[in-house]
């Protein structure tokens, strides 16, 4: 049971949605050049035409056999089957494209991605796997434990290193667990996951641990959602046994956020101050984690949601998908720069961009604080060199893909989450995966990836340039004819010989 606070565009995925609506999807590279080759077509060729009908004139020639030749030289001048080839050679190509498990919605942005050379990628389901296992825990009280085995299941241990107390060792697990099973939505169902697979790799550590269906015995009054800004998700719950019915609020998330709301951190089965000595120790381990490429959750316990209390942090495994390395440096090769923009802490972001393959150095890491604080030039002197974005907001996304887009780069973004969709419409193309994809994240997307495999991308943009080639190829046949006509009748008049050619021809 639960209290709406809010429904529709006043919701976390109405706002999204709603910035969404607001974007303006950009034309393609092709529908622009079409639209500049005709206007430039027609003014030269109107004037070259004009041009001949007044020669013709100023001849002695009849007025109605020059306005004839003028009329049949402007059909002749607009390559008049130009859209229909550009439209079979497109088709194709989203037909040849779909056999290598890239579906296109939209049939003009084909091209696009032979233009393409700066790609923007989300991590989580994009270049990582998607499938979360917790493997390391931290508790509050420095006890440190490694959990076995993978997939959504109760298969592994959670083996304690030495300590001196593994009584309380195992007492300060079982709270960070109970933590993270109750403050929870997933359920885990003959192995099979239904909800998030953050949650449910809690889940699955809590059943490694003998803690199985944990969340049933409680009975939650209030949810905190997670959202990109806030990086905090919380209940406050009462326990079904208890007859005093006192409430807890019960938090995971970004560490940072959750010891912003702590006072307190449980040592040994006590609860002390948490100074901002203490504070920066917790820090440091979650920096520790992070630079093993594990995204860090944190989790706290207390009375009142401002006055909870530490209870430690988990390290999630999201292995990079194969061929994500290779896929990076061959378009690397390509002159297709590709930028890593995620959630997670800088340490997790940069020690995943340094195992594909994207360069780390400082000037090349950027947050999501700091982009709120640069202005538009500012952001646009050094989105260049950037190629790691961490804890960004969907607000973020949208401001990188326009900083790219007025740097003069088409941009190619790539997402999974509600979170992806407002940069995936204002890119200029954008890319879904198939299977774990939202429905807001493939409304807004230009293509879809069946297999989830960011591999696709490149056969995509191979199959883009073939595309453009064979347009541009078409293109300089048919001005090649229109040319020659314009010319042979110019030279003939400007000559005083009869035209070489009649209207008809």
């Amino acid at each position: 049971m639960g209290v709406v606070v809010s429904t529709g565009s006043n919701s976390e995925f109405g706002s999204v949605f709603k910035m969404m609506l607001e974007e303006e999807a950009p034309k393609t590279p092709l529908q622009k050049s079409m639209d500049n080759l005709g206007t430039q077509l027609s003014m030269y060729s109107f004037a070259i035409i004009g041009l001949i009908m007044f020669i013709g004139w100023m001849q002695g020639k009849q007025l109605m056999e020059m306005f004839t030749i003028g009329v049949s030289l402007a059909v002749a001048a607009i390559p008049e089957g130009l859209p229909i080839v550009v439209t079979v050679t497109l088709a194709l190509g989203v037909m040849r494209m779909a056999k290598r498990n890239a579906i296109v919605k939209k049939l003009p942005t084909v091209e696009t991605l032979g233009c393409v050379n700066v790609i923007c990628s989300d991590k989580t389901g994009t270049i990582t796997r998607n499938e979360m296992t917790v493997t390391v825990l931290v508790t509050s009280d420095g006890y440190i434990a490694e959990l076995t085995g993978a997939g959504y299941n109760d298969h592994g241990q959670v083996l304690l290193h030495k300590c001196d107390y593994p009584d309380r060792a195992r007492e300060g697990v079982h709270q960070l667990l109970e933590v993270g099973a109750v403050c929870n939505n997933a359920i885990i169902q003959n192995e099979s996951l239904l909800g998030s697979p953050t949650e449910g790799a809690l889940l699955a550590a809590a059943m490694k641990h003998g803690m199985y269906n944990v969340g049933e015995t409680y009975i939650r009054l209030q949810e905190f959602p997670f959202s990109s800004e806030q990086k905090i998700m919380a209940v406050r719950c009462i326990s079904k046994y208890d007859n005093e019915k006192k409430e807890f609020f019960y938090a995971k998330g970004a560490i940072e956020k959750i010891l912003a709301k702590c006072n307190r951190y449980s040592i040994n089965g006590r609860f002390e101050a948490l100074t901002p000595k203490k504070e920066q120790e917790f820090l440091g381990e979650a920096q520790e984690i992070g630079k093993k490429g594990l995204r860090v959750l944190a989790m706290a316990k207390g009375d009142a949601y401002q006055d909870m209390v530490y209870l430690g942090m988990v390290g999630i495994c999201d292995p990079p998908r194969p061929l994500v390395r290779e896929a990076i440096s061959i378009l690397n090769q390509s002159e297709v720069q590709v930028k890593m923009v995620t959630g997670d802490a800088v340490d997790t972001a940069v020690a995943v961009a340094q195992s594909i393959g994207l360069d780390t150095l400082p000037s090349q890491v950027l947050s999501g604080e700091q982009l709120d604080i640069l202005s538009e030039t500012e952001l646009d002197a050094l989105i260049t060199r950037v190629t790691v974005f961490y804890r960004v907001s969907p607000k973020n996304k949208l401001s990188i893909v326009k900083s790219l887009q007025r740097t003069g780069h088409i941009v190619g973004m790539t997402g999974d989450g509600v979170n992806d969709g407002v940069a995936l419409k204002k890119a200029d193309i954008g890319i879904a995966m198939g299977k774990n994809g939202t429905d807001v994240c493939k409304e807004a997307a230009d293509m879809i990836l069946v297999d989830d495999d960011f591999y696709t991308v490149i056969a995509a943009i191979e199959e883009g340039k073939s595309i453009f080639y064979n347009i541009r190829n078409f293109v300089r046949f048919q001005l090649s004819t229109s040319i020659a006509a314009l010319s042979l009748i110019a030279l003939a008049t400007m000559m005083g010989i009869p035209n070489p050619l009649n209207a008809m021809q």
